[in-house]
């Protein structure tokens, strides 16, 4: 008792020095005695009279924004020592209330709020902490640093994909643009000009730029597996693969250089799956792992692939892949596979003929008439493939039709060349008469 009444006068003399200071107009005055109050009660470990003296000091009135942006930095280094989680808790909240609607403590709020969402998650609440993270919009935050709102908005997505929120999760990973990524921190402006907002360093805890990229793209693995989106989820590997922290260490660089090339198979037909499938191929890292270099050549090489085959060679690597940030490859990717493998036997197929019949083309593919029909029915609608099917005849053509003015053109060109014929050969047919003439007379 005797401890708190000590406590209460030094505490009445500091506030009536804090008055004084205020009312003077001594910024540096008021901030320090403010901050000697809340090292009075940290030190006394009195938690509740330090969240009364906190909102008390904030309410005064006119009271100087350097004081409350002061008391709230010095009051955060409090949290850590708290001595159980409920008083953390509320040390947090008393903050955060103080500190909303405070442009120049926006920073500090949004600290707040990470920590506080974080002690919501460490309790399952994973939904609360992903709405009290929402509530921050970081990127409007002038003097935040780059990288810390980088991290504040992948930990949005992180408890959002965790919440099993996609839509919200794919909103918020927009805020992000990849280029940022490749920016050359030495190069980047240290000095700011007159009336540019002066950027506060980053917290201790958070990662560098290229570590964040990392993250990010592992981020967008988790989101694109949901819609099974192959060809996104490839680029995204392949985006770490690039990380020169990655590419220096084998241990690091294989895993996913295999899970690039599975992706790539597993990616429908179009040009930019072409590309990328070139570029991995010269790629020389893949000549640490043959069996994968095998896979691609097969797959662009202008030959029907046995599935059956195939499978038998590469099915214990399909099978061990475990390590994928969405989840292994599963029966879905299995079919996804043998699906790609029909594919491009259609295409090799349509590469060779012009018309072939349906029963054919099924013998072809391994596959029954009704089946293969299916599938080539399905490339067509996709735009992969340009082909009719004529049923009651059962065959199946793959050249374009040609409207009246192509087939005329067609016309016109053939006979040019006809005539351009004619013209060479009655001149050889001349040249060889005037020779044997010439020879006749000699």
């Amino acid at each position: 008792m005797e401890g708190d009444r000590n406590l209460e006068a030094k505490i009445e003399i500091l506030l009536n020095v804090e008055k004084q200071m205020r009312q003077a107009g001594d910024v540096a005055g008021t901030r320090k005695s403010a901050i000697d109050i809340l090292q009075l009660c940290f030190e006394a470990r009195a938690w509740t009279t330090l969240n009364e003296q906190i909102v008390l000091l904030s309410k005064r009135r006119g009271q100087l924004k350097q004081a409350v942006q002061a008391m709230v930095q010095q009051a955060m280094q409090y949290i850590d020592q708290t001595p159980d989680l409920e008083t953390k808790i509320e040390l947090i909240k008393t903050l955060n209330n103080v500190a909303a609607g405070k442009i120049y403590v926006e920073i500090e709020r949004a600290r707040l709020i990470k920590k506080l969402a974080k002690i919501k998650e460490e309790q399952g609440l994973i939904a609360e902490a992903a709405n009290l993270m929402q509530e921050v919009a970081v990127e409007t935050f002038g003097a935040m640093a780059k990288t810390e709102k980088i991290a504040f908005i992948l930990e949005q997505v992180r408890l959002c994909l965790d919440s099993l929120d996609y839509v919200r999760a794919q909103i918020l990973s927009r805020k992000i643009n990849p280029k940022v990524f490749e920016a050359d921190p030495s190069k980047e402006r240290k000095k700011p000009k007159e009336g540019d907002n002066v950027v506060e360093e980053p917290a201790p805890d958070i990662p560098s730029l290229l570590e964040l990229k990392r993250i990010y793209y592992e981020l967008m693995i988790r989101y694109y597996f949901q819609n099974n989106d192959y060809l996104d989820i490839c680029r995204c590997y392949k985006a770490i693969y690039e990380i020169p922290s990655v590419k220096e260490n084998p241990a690091q660089w294989i895993p996913v250089l295999r899970k690039i090339c599975w992706y790539l198979v597993l990616s429908p037909h179009d040009p930019m799956q072409s590309s990328l499938h070139y570029s991995t191929l010269e790629d020389k890292n893949l000549s640490e792992i043959p069996h994968f270099r095998l896979l691609l050549k097969q797959l662009i090489t202008m030959e029907v692939i046995q599935w059956t085959s195939l499978w038998n060679t590469f099915k214990d690597e399909f099978e061990n892949e475990k390590n994928m940030l969405g989840g292994s490859l599963g029966d879905k990717a299995a079919e996804d596979l043998r699906l790609r493998v029909i594919e491009h036997n259609i295409l090799v197929v349509s590469k060779y003929y012009s018309r072939i019949t349906l029963k054919r083309l099924a013998d072809l593919l391994c596959l029954s008439i009704q089946e293969a029909e299916k599938h080539l029915s399905e490339m067509v609608v996709s735009k992969a493939l340009v082909a009719k099917i004529d049923r009651p005849v059962g065959i199946v053509c793959f050249q374009p039709a040609k409207d009246s003015n192509d087939i005329l053109n067609s016309w016109a060109s053939n006979l040019e060349k006809l005539l351009d014929l004619v013209e060479k050969s009655c001149h050889q047919i001349h040249k060889e008469t005037m020779v044997h003439k010439a020879a006749i007379r000699a």
